[in-house]
């Protein structure tokens, strides 16, 4: 796929680009021709990130914490500065905070998770669509997961809830946009050991009783291929969508879980 779609001249934003899905993304979309802007809190992990995919001036780093409206309009704002437009989003940035069950989860997890997935899609999504309205072209793209669209883990209620609200606001972009040339999808991968993975997963094993070897292993089972994913296999769903030939498909919610959701 990636020989295949060309996207010189394109401007693509994604959230939490500097490792993990985001960077696998960034990489693949970079590899295709288009410019892309990364975000995340790190500056000195954003610059390395910039180091190590060499792409010149087609790559730009713009340290922001995407659980601050101002940070999220900002790094918005300065990708149209830098390139003049943004013809691509990707809404990547999302993980939980804290993990127990619902008659223990604390108010600070609960608005911490909400404003980390899904607040920051919508302020990211209503200022890129300001943008790509006009022109009548984008594409909105944003990662869920398998656990928006089942509840299959115990003590991260907060991010089950709102993975699927994140799959709602996807529909409801594509129902507004899709005579605009616009379309908004959403990919939801299965297990993938990515940075977030190793950096939350200990905790929310711990959470359920086992070790971090057997919560990864847990991801592999559920899965009818029995193995995690990869971060190439989101990364070429992504690049296609991003594509003309993905110009028909939106409101999709679409897996990349080796058939856990069956």
């Amino acid at each position: 796929m990636t020989g295949t779609v060309n996207l010189q001249g394109k401007v693509a934003a994604i959230t939490g680009g500097t490792r993990g899905i985001g960077r696998g993304i960034a990489e693949i979309l970079l590899s295709a021709g288009a410019s892309v802007a990364i975000n995340g809190r790190n500056p000195e992990k954003g610059q390395q990130a910039l180091k190590e995919m060499d792409a010149g001036d087609r790559a730009i780093f713009i340290s922001g914490d995407v659980t601050k409206q101002e940070d999220v309009e900002m790094f918005i704002g300065k990708t149209i500065e830098q390139f003049g437009k943004i013809d691509i989003l990707v809404n990547n940035a999302g993980g939980a905070k804290g993990f127990a069950p619902i008659s223990e989860l604390s108010d600070e997890a609960w608005q911490g998770t909400a404003s980390w997935i899904l607040h920051s899609a919508f302020w990211a999504t209503r200022a890129a669509l300001q943008d790509m309205g006009p022109r009548r072209w984008g594409r909105i793209i944003n990662i869920s997961s398998v656990h928006g669209t089942q509840a299959s883990k115990e003590n991260v209620p907060h991010y089950i809830t709102f993975k699927h609200a994140l799959n709602g606001f996807t529909k409801a972009v594509a129902l507004e946009n899709g005579t605009k040339g616009i379309t908004s999808n959403a990919i939801s991968p299965g297990g993938i050991e990515t940075d977030l993975m190793t950096e939350s997963g200990p905790a929310a094993a711990e959470s359920e009783g086992i070790t971090y070897q057997q919560y990864k292993e847990s991801y592999a089972q559920d899965a009818a291929i029995k193995r995690l994913n990869t971060l190439e296999e989101v990364a070429e769903l992504c690049l296609f969508l991003c594509s003309d030939i993905g110009a028909g498909i939106t409101g999709a919610i679409l897996p990349v879980d080796g058939g856990t959701v069956l």
